[in-house]
């Protein structure tokens, strides 16, 4: 399942969230990314883009820094100034946030990925969240896995 979904094309959003997990059966193994890009200025927020694929075979490190990744392409076409994102991967927010060294060089290239996207923004907010708050991300990858390749 490769699947990334526009759902609005509003250019006047002046803020996202984006709720990203990936994961992997196995470590390595079969694995995916999921991502809900969100407008907070509705009540209840609005979904403006998801992402669901399977990304071969990898470890959930990678797959956690790709769905980071993904989301933040998928919110690009929006112009927002501001993003919050939101993820349960303790080592990519840590990392981003300056917080942690990225100590493995096969993720460094993804680390520099995600930093460059971020540099679109004026504002940024990066936290970790439990995985029981990320559960739209987690249902993304979990289907995108569930589907034979």
């Amino acid at each position: 399942m490769n699947q990334r979904e526009l759902f609005s094309s509003d250019s006047g959003i002046d803020e996202l969230v984006i709720y990203c997990d990936g994961g992997s059966r196995g470590n390595p193994g079969p694995a995916a990314i999921g991502a809900v890009v969100l407008d907070p200025s509705t009540d209840p927020p609005t979904r403006v883009a998801t992402v669901s694929e399977r990304i071969g075979e990898t470890t959930n490190n990678v797959a956690e820094y790709r769905a980071l990744i993904a989301g933040l392409e998928a919110a690009a076409p929006f112009g927002a100034t501001r993003v919050r994102i939101r993820a349960d991967s303790m080592l990519v927010v840590q990392q981003l946030r300056g917080e942690w060294k990225v100590r493995q060089s096969h993720l460094r290239p993804l680390y520099d990925e995600a930093r460059t996207l971020l540099r679109a923004y004026r504002s940024v907010d990066i936290a970790h969240i439990p995985r029981e708050k990320n559960v739209d991300a987690d249902a993304l990858v979990n289907a995108a896995l569930d589907l034979t390749p």
